[in-house]
């Protein structure tokens, strides 16, 4: 079977010449599949885990269109309309679409809170030809009448599920009902649950469906453990795990991630103190302040980066090769998108996942949609072999409302989403129940991280709310 390269897609030279210049040669399999159905005007459902390519995968046919039928967008009119569901995966699309438009005589802009809306109006005012939004500075701002949706000739869903978790669906429905029913649609997620078939139904027409991975399945090259650890260690243990990889991978990043905004913060905090380079980002920032410290995370001049789920799908960062789920995610979805930021492109990394007493109906959650279970790595000196116990008798446990696994005083409510003005992105407020039946749970030391610090406390239940929250290919 021959192998589909770029040069053999029909995109128009100036998106080749771009193409040449980053190198790239091969698309990914996901590009292979959707770039032609695109290029055909149909609609598309697509379905490809994280970190496989989707942005150029639409981006590469809109600016085919727009090569083969340039014309100057009308006053505060937008041409294509790409929604996302935060404002890092917004400037990420953003740049892949600059990149390979550098060659076409285009104005692409963004739309999205936590900034000055007056740069966005100017920007509206001269018509755009690609608008990157989140959805509730776009509904502002057209309600202040500054733009028009009204000749929409394509319109994208990003990351539809994660906006679909984030509790967006009204505003999708409102902006879809301003633009024209003839347009092209396309609707890309990282996983095909049920509210995204039943989305695609009432905005796609006659799609194209493309599934690259089933629903849960994490990249390949990701060694993936678990670590059982009481709720108040879990700050030693991320000390000793970084602190260790300090000295064996000085030039690679790592990516932790918090449930909530202020545990963010305050892990952040915590890490400098005791001399290991580390910032965050989280809702709470501005959006020039979290700009600068992906910058700064990108350029490896900050080695370790404390995440919120509002950067689970907005970071692109090449030399990421661990990621530590400091709290399991809420949401089992989560767990795969956060985990996706290594090993992209094909690359391989290392993801490492605490588990507290509290959390193990979470963790049993992840493993029934990824549909395996999770290797224990337990070489460590914080060890909690109750919990691990628990996890493998398959013993009713109770999905914890709040989370419960969080650091102490990393308490604060659900955290917003990316586009400033848009509504609740924490998780429902009713938790349910955990779930999980019986599994053979084996213990797998695999990988080799070293700890050096002794254990104690037991777990409380949290009580405070916690909100929930390309590489060498293109």
């Amino acid at each position: 079977m021959t192998e589909t390269t770029f040069e053999a897609l029909p995109l128009a030279t100036p998106i080749q010449r771009a193409l040449a210049d980053k190198g790239y040669t091969t698309p990914s399999p996901i590009q292979a599949k959707a770039i032609p159905v695109l290029l055909e005007g149909r609609d598309l459902l697509a379905c490809a885990q994280t970190g496989t390519g989707k942005t150029a995968a639409f981006a590469l046919p809109v600016l085919d269109q727009f090569a083969r039928n340039p014309r100057k967008p009308f006053r505060r009119g937008v041409r294509c309309l790409i929604l996302t569901p935060t404002r890092e995966l917004a400037v990420q699309v953003m740049q892949s679409f600059e990149t390979y438009g550098k060659y076409l005589d285009l104005r692409i802009g963004m739309v999205f809170g936590g900034v000055s809306e007056k740069p966005q109006i100017k920007n509206l005012y001269q018509g755009l030809d690609i608008c990157v939004a989140t959805t509730g500075r776009l509904l502002d701002l057209h309600q202040q009448g500054h733009v028009d949706l009204s000749q929409v000739e394509t319109f994208i869903l990003d990351e539809a599920d994660r906006m679909l978790d984030m509790g967006f669906i009204r505003d999708i429905r409102k902006i879809a009902a301003m633009i024209p029913q003839q347009r092209q649609t396309m609707l890309f997620s990282a996983t095909m649950a049920p509210d995204i078939t039943t989305l695609a139904n009432t905005l796609l027409h006659n799609p194209g469906e493309i599934r690259i991975a089933p629903q849960g399945t994490t990249a390949e090259k990701i060694d993936q453990h678990v670590l059982f650890v009481d709720k108040g260690n879990k700050q030693n243990l991320l000390i000793d795990l970084l602190k260790d990889r300090e000295e064996a991978h000085r030039s690679e990043l790592s990516l932790v991630f918090s449930r909530t905004k202020h545990g963010a913060k305050n892990l952040a905090k915590k890490l400098n103190s005791i001399g290991i380079e580390a910032d965050s980002i989280h809702g709470n920032k501005s959006q020039a302040a979290r700009q600068k410290t992906l910058d700064l995370f990108k350029q490896g001049r900050i080695p370790v980066l404390v995440a919120t789920d509002v950067a689970a799908r907005g970071i692109d960062v090449k030399n990421i090769t661990l990621v530590i789920n400091f709290d399991l995610p809420m949401e089992a979805d989560a767990y795969v998108h956060r985990i996706g930021r290594t090993a992209r492109a094909g690359k391989s990394g290392r993801a490492l996942s605490f588990c507290s007493l509290e959390e193990v109906a979470l963790l049993r959650d992840v493993e029934k949609l990824i549909k395996k279970t999770v290797p224990v790595y337990e070489d460590h000196d914080h060890h909690a072999q109750a919990i691990a116990s628990l996890h493998q008798s398959g013993a009713r446990v109770v999905k914890p409302k709040n989370g419960g696994g969080g650091q102490r005083g990393g308490g604060g409510g659900g955290q917003r989403g990316g586009g400033g003005g848009q509504r609740r992105s924490g998780p429902p407020r009713q938790g349910g129940n955990g779930g999980g039946g019986n599994r053979n749970f084996r213990g797998n030391s695999g990988g080799n991280p070293q700890a050096s610090s002794s254990s104690s406390g037991n777990p409380r239940p949290q009580r405070r709310n916690a909100g929930r929250r390309s590489t060498s290919q293109p």
